[in-house]
């Protein structure tokens, strides 16, 4: 696509806050792809006052689905003014077979999106939905649909602005409210339009607010106030949570337009949410943010970049993604208030972040004086194959129930876990094409897996797998380097620090392809036999352990000696000699 020749473009944005927030980075870089285009906005009205004025939008067209616009004739009128509009190029940020019908009834020639919910046939140029072995997150989806356009690198923070004049406004009314720019201000998001399944307990809110505000009073003697944010129908829970509070506090719940809301949020050093549109929101302007996460996936929606806690209590049936619990609300209800007092505090003490950070050093959390946290495997991935290795094998996994932790695994993936390193499971699984088990089998299995490490503090960043049959000579079937190499692009490893674990020679030999480590997982006695097997297979680990525990220490040891070359590795009794 010749991108110098398109003058007109629309752009459809996602319907959601949060998810219009998320696409921000796309639509930004999607100007710089056709900087001679006049770019138009197709979007809710919502989502048209968060894009108001932006720097890459030239115009918002309002789609008023429950106005102008709604009912079968209501969305032939909008194709009408589409057909005026004359656009060149429909680029489709929205999933739904609506958006691509529309485009097509405007008459536009090129239309192009993600062939999602059967619209393809309407896309002049469909884009294959990307597969979901990996989990990414959702500012990454959307970047990731202008790659065939020439977009490259990773996705920069969100970005939104405001007015002077608005954040001034703002100012004066949170003036009347008793509230000064001398106020450190606690922002609170307690609601979510999703549903009530997404919302920590209003009690809690408020315990912590308080906790939190005294902490900072009492270190350094600074005013604080809590602003209560909120959508229109949240206005009894702001209420309700504003009463049980003792510092003094504002309430704008369902009294602010998005523009207010965003004016809002930037006022605040640090902002106390559920997973919700805001949240994104604060992200975009740069407000440290401490999330609470239940049914929603934390790894696909947290707040994009950095100076973000995620306080979240893992358990089987999260993410569930449903709008009301079904049970009994344990992804929320088993967060309690010291874990996200402690997420806060550890924010606000970060220099120059949330309340400004310490003052002569002085750090508001309990544990005062204490070593900073140590993380010897930061920047370092370790490659897992899955059966055998972390769970038993059956033979062909077929069931969730079947998924039994062997002992050790769940130990020493936290040990890793805690010491900064990323997990990767990478598993041949031919029994999807020998007809043992579906992919939904298998996306139970691995959520099973995920749920009972999770529970251990020690969550997988990402499980590939090759569905493909032995036979099939495909290029991801292990020790093929396939889904190493598909992991390398979209999580940007270095394979120049990264290990791998497996109970099977291939897992020996696709490490030595990748340059990663290699460490064979075996209970069995390694004599000098099995040795000369290994050597004549290129398989020769580097290190040969009976558990994953084991397997931990060794990897933290040898991570320590690349860093002080001159240390001796206190688990040399396993390194087998070459």
């Amino acid at each position: 696509m010749r991108h110098d020749g398109v003058k007109t473009l629309l752009v459809r944005a996602p319907n959601w806050l949060g998810d219009a927030v998320m696409c921000e980075p796309a639509i930004r870089a999607l100007k710089g792809l056709f900087p001679a285009a006049r770019l138009s906005l197709l979007a809710k009205p919502a989502i048209g006052e968060l894009f108001a004025g932006h720097q890459a939008v030239d115009r918002v067209l309002l789609y008023e689905d429950r106005g102008r616009h709604g009912g079968m004739m209501g969305k032939w009128k909008l194709a009408g003014e589409l057909r005026q509009a004359g656009f060149e190029l429909a680029v489709l940020f929205q999933n739904a077979f609506e958006a691509a019908l529309l485009a097509y009834l405007g008459g536009i020639p090129r239309r192009y999106g993600y062939a999602t919910d059967g619209r393809a046939l309407l896309l002049t140029e469909p884009v294959a939905v990307p597969e979901r072995r990996a989990l990414e997150h959702q500012t990454h989806y959307y970047w990731n649909l202008l790659r065939p356009l020439g977009v490259t690198g990773e996705p920069p923070q969100p970005e939104l602005a405001l007015l002077p004049e608005e954040e001034q406004a703002m100012g004066r009314r949170l003036g009347e409210s008793g509230i000064t720019d001398e106020d450190l201000l606690i922002g609170l998001n307690p609601g979510s339009t999703y549903g009530s399944a997404k919302r920590w307990l209003p009690d809690r809110f408020a315990e912590t607010t308080d906790a939190l505000c005294r902490r900072i009073k009492e270190a350094r003697g600074r005013r604080t106030a809590v602003l209560i944010l909120g959508a229109k129908g949240e206005e009894s829970l702001g209420q309700e949570i504003a009463r049980r509070l003792s510092s003094r506090s504002a309430v704008l719940s369902g009294a602010t337009t998005i523009r207010e809301l965003m004016a809002a949020i930037t006022r605040c050093a640090l902002l106390l949410t559920n997973d919700t549109g805001p949240m994104h929101i604060a992200s975009a302007f740069g407000v440290p943010i401490v999330a609470v996460f239940g049914p929603t996936d934390w790894r696909t929606t947290a707040p994009y970049g950095r100076d973000h806690a995620i306080v979240r209590q893992p358990v089987e049936c999260a993410p569930c993604l449903l709008r009301e619990c079904p049970i009994d609300h344990r992804c929320m209800t088993g967060v309690s208030v010291s874990q996200v007092l402690e997420a806060a505090l550890n924010l606000v003490n970060r220099p120059g972040k949330g309340a400004e950070g310490p003052q002569n050093g002085e750090k508001l959390a309990a544990s005062r004086g204490s070593a900073p946290v140590q993380a010897p495997l930061e920047g370092y991935t370790v490659f897992l194959d899955r059966d055998g290795t972390l769970n038993e094998d059956p033979g062909y996994l077929k069931s969730a129930s079947e998924v039994k932790l062997l002992p050790g695994a769940a130990s020493g993936l936290a040990r890793l876990k805690a010491a900064g390193a990323r997990l990767v499971v990478v598993t041949n699984q031919s029994g999807i094409a020998r007809g043992f088990l579906t992919l939904k089998d298998l996306e139970a299995v691995h959520a099973r897996l995920q749920g009972l490490l999770e529970r251990e503090e020690a969550p997988l960043d990402a499980i590939y797998f090759c569905p493909h049959h032995p036979d099939d000579a495909c290029r991801c079937r292990k020790p093929a380097r396939g889904m190493v190499d598909r992991a390398v692009a979209e999580l940007q490893i270095d394979l120049r620090r990264s290990y791998l674990v497996g109970d099977h020679v291939r897992d020996i030999q696709l490490a030595r392809a990748v340059g990663a480590k290699a460490i064979l997982l075996t209970t069995a006695t390694v004599d000098e036999k099995s040795r000369e097997a290994l050597r004549a297979q290129d398989a020769v680990p580097d290190a040969i352990v009976p558990t994953m525990a084991e397997a931990a220490d060794w990897i933290i040891d040898d991570a320590a000696q690349r860093r002080e070359p001159s240390a001796v590795s206190m688990r040399s009794d396993l390194i087998p000699p070459h």
